[in-house]
């Protein structure tokens, strides 16, 4: 594909996503249909599958050979890398979105034979979008994000969920501690597409989680990759770009730190899930 067309998939798919936006803010006045999925923490509203098969209709119709991987089940099976696919969630931070109506995104990336091209994350109530077209820097509205630069761990600030500090079958809580311990804060935002976001514009640090989706990471990771930074497994093996992985992504520096401390604490007898 030529790079005009990719110019042209970005802008369509820009303005996509900020229509999608105006959909979500007018919805928060009516009453939403809020169901559970896995558990009761694990949400999805009307407005999630509507908000998909959005997009899923578009693509459909502008762009029929491409391929949708999304959270809510509307796309399509896709079990290989090959040809173009996106990676669509509709509302990343349902819980957000229902209880405190702020902190939630839509989040698009957009990959060629499993290399990213464009990646679109839409902070919907901030009204802002983080952007890139790969090769051309990435961006937070109109404004080009610098290349992320050298910061000590214990000047850093870490998004990490409690879930990883605390008991946990995924990974022993002895690692994470003294992460927490040594760094200048940590934070979470219940949205791994903003937290994603805000490491490539240096808001964050780092960013570390035992569990994401690929419509959670697919946006970030090329968001990452145009400001230099880094994202690996938690044991430092690549992203698989459609299962679920452990993430940990963050500014050289930073991330580096992280990656050792794991292997030393893994090489002496710490538990890590392998995923």
């Amino acid at each position: 594909m030529v790079n005009e067309a990719w110019h042209d998939i970005y802008k369509q798919a820009k303005a996509w996503i900020y229509e999608a936006g105006e959909i979500l803010k007018t919805s928060l006045a009516e009453q939403l249909d809020v169901q559970f999925k896995s558990s009761h923490d694990d949400l999805v509203t009307n407005m999630d599958k509507r908000i998909e098969q959005f997009f899923i209709e578009r693509i459909h119709k502008h762009y029929p050979e491409h391929k949708i991987v999304s959270e809510e089940g509307f796309g399509d099976e896709v079990d290989k890398e090959h040809g173009t696919l996106w990676l669509i969630d509709p509302i990343d931070g349902t819980m957000n979105f229902v209880h405190q109506k702020r902190h939630f995104a839509v989040s698009i990336g957009i990959y060629e034979h499993g290399k990213g091209r464009i990646g679109l994350i839409y902070d919907v109530m901030a009204d802002d979008l983080y952007h890139c077209l790969a090769g051309e820097g990435a961006y937070l509205n109109d404004t080009l994000l610098p290349s992320l630069e050298a910061v000590p761990l214990n000047e850093s600030v870490i998004c990490i969920n409690t879930t990883w500090v605390n008991e946990n079958r995924r990974i022993d809580p002895d690692i994470m501690r003294p992460i927490a311990a040594k760094c200048r804060g940590t934070r979470s935002y219940g949205s791994a597409a903003i937290e994603l976001a805000y490491v490539a514009t240096g808001i964050l640090d780092a960013y570390f989680t035992m569990r994401l989706a690929p419509w959670d990471y697919g946006a970030g990771l090329i968001l990452l990759n145009e400001v230099d930074g880094i994202a690996t497994r938690a044991d430092g093996s690549p992203i698989d770009l459609l299962k679920q992985n452990s993430i940990l992504a963050g500014r050289p520096s930073v991330y580096h730190d992280l990656s050792k401390h794991i292997e030393s604490e893994v090489a002496g007898g710490k538990h890590i899930d392998k995923s």
